[in-house]
């Protein structure tokens, strides 16, 4: 039988050595897709694990080296064999061929892992679950990140990577090494854990909605190596230039109340100060660099970590309304009483859009909105707390739901005259 620390020494150089071996010609893509591939697998490696050891599918049986009770060499070894090698090798193999070969692979070996892990009659399911949310989700985001396609689906799986890295792993490692546990959650009173969940969801908002505008408004993603191709400035970027840091330190120092721990708190504090002191002064240089006159503009007026008053605009955008529907005159209303910053109101009978029956948002830069998502974009010049608002009624699906609701009480499309282009 061979030794286990041979075995987990063995695990992690093998999938080093072979990416060095099929390292060739790189460059930053790649590089990029490589890592993001990496950290998909090993979230999803990891889930899958916790799973299939509370099922008890198997269990390690090595007693050092362990985080989250899986070997840490063997988890950082398993994450490069199914994250960078598979992109390294995406014009050679289908994804069918990848997937099947990985896992024929793995049922060859995981039995005779002796003395490493232990496996249960009915391991195969756990097995079947780590190729599903382990290896297949960072395959496919790794060629769509290179290939740079599928924007709405690299933006989901980035979106659950890095929540499972930020509000699940980094406070699992600092609450190992410190105080506090998991375990808090389940004992605390319910109504405690319940606001605390609560604020966590109403603090991710901004985050969500700052991706989302990525996407729509830049065509890319918040990925330092899949950027967007255009300089964002709108949605949560009008308020403020870190939403998606401001959401997420908000969340940790949530949750290191939930899970009662110091050790989460010092850490959220350190984030803040790393972020401001270290990382935030190297990308505003880096993108003063790709982006010129228009981001040191923006530079000026929006900082991170400080929420303005008033949103930051570079031109004036309409938001048509219908002079002849009670509900979208209340709704015109209720925007006026919000003293909008660089938003026209105009009736909808008289805008040029052919066809229109909705109320429609036309912003600065030509991008267009209609029922309640133009609402929504105009309640984003009135102000942090309406534009709060507003970023949540966007949030995809909860925008379709909250749009079927308003067309069942009478909001929905409605025939309007329109004046023709001159």
């Amino acid at each position: 039988m061979t030794d286990p620390a041979v075995l987990r020494s063995l695990c992690l150089l093998v999938a080093i050595g072979l990416v060095l071996l099929l390292w060739r010609r790189p460059n930053r893509r790649l590089a990029g897709a490589a890592l993001l591939s990496f950290l998909a697998t090993f979230v999803g490696i990891g889930a899958a694990n916790q799973v299939a050891m509370a099922a008890g599918w198997w269990r390690f049986e090595v007693p050092h080296g362990l985080f989250l009770g899986i070997p840490l060499d063997l988890w950082l070894g398993w994450a490069v064999l199914w994250g960078p090698i598979p992109l390294l090798v995406r014009h050679r193999l289908p994804v069918w061929v990848l997937v099947l070969s990985c896992g024929w692979l793995d049922v060859l070996l995981m039995p005779r892992l002796d003395g490493l892990v232990h496996l249960n009659h009915d391991w195969l399911y756990g097995e079947l679950l780590a190729l599903a949310f382990g290896l297949l989700p960072a395959v496919l985001l790794g060629r769509w990140t290179v290939d740079r396609r599928r924007l709405t689906e690299r933006v989901l799986l980035q979106l659950i990577t890095f929540t499972g890295l930020a509000l699940w792993l980094l406070p699992s490692a600092v609450m190992a090494r410190g105080d506090g546990e998991w375990g808090r959650l389940a004992s605390d009173p319910v109504w405690r854990v319940s606001v605390i969940l609560q604020l966590m969801a109403l603090a991710a908002v901004p985050a969500l909605a700052a991706m989302v505008e990525f996407a729509v408004r830049g065509g890319g993603t918040p990925y330092p190596w899949d950027p967007p191709g255009e300089l964002v400035t709108t949605g949560p970027y009008a308020y403020v230039a870190n939403p998606m840091q401001l959401s997420a330190v908000l969340m940790l120092g949530l949750l290191a109340i939930g899970t009662h721990s110091w050790s989460l708190a010092g850490a959220t504090a350190g984030t803040v100060a790393f972020s401001k002191f270290v990382a935030d002064p190297h990308e505003r240089s880096e993108l003063a660099a790709r982006l010129g006159e228009r981001w040191v503009a923006y530079d000026s007026q929006v900082r991170p970590w400080i929420v303005r008053r008033t949103p930051y605009y570079t031109g004036s955008a309409t938001l048509y309304l219908s002079e002849t529907c009670t509900i979208c005159q209340q709704t015109r209303d209720l925007v006026e009483s919000t003293k909008p910053v660089d938003l026209t109101l105009s009736p909808a009978e008289g805008c040029t859009v052919a066809g229109l029956r909705r109320a429609l948002y036309v912003g600065p830069d030509g991008l267009q909105a209609s029922g309640l998502a133009a609402v929504a974009r105009g309640l984003e010049h009135s102000g942090p707390g309406w534009a709060y608002l507003g970023w949540l009624a966007r949030l995809p699906v909860l925008r379709q739901l909250l749009q079927l609701l308003l067309d069942g009480m009478g909001g929905g499309p409605r025939q309007l005259p329109t004046v023709k282009e001159r």
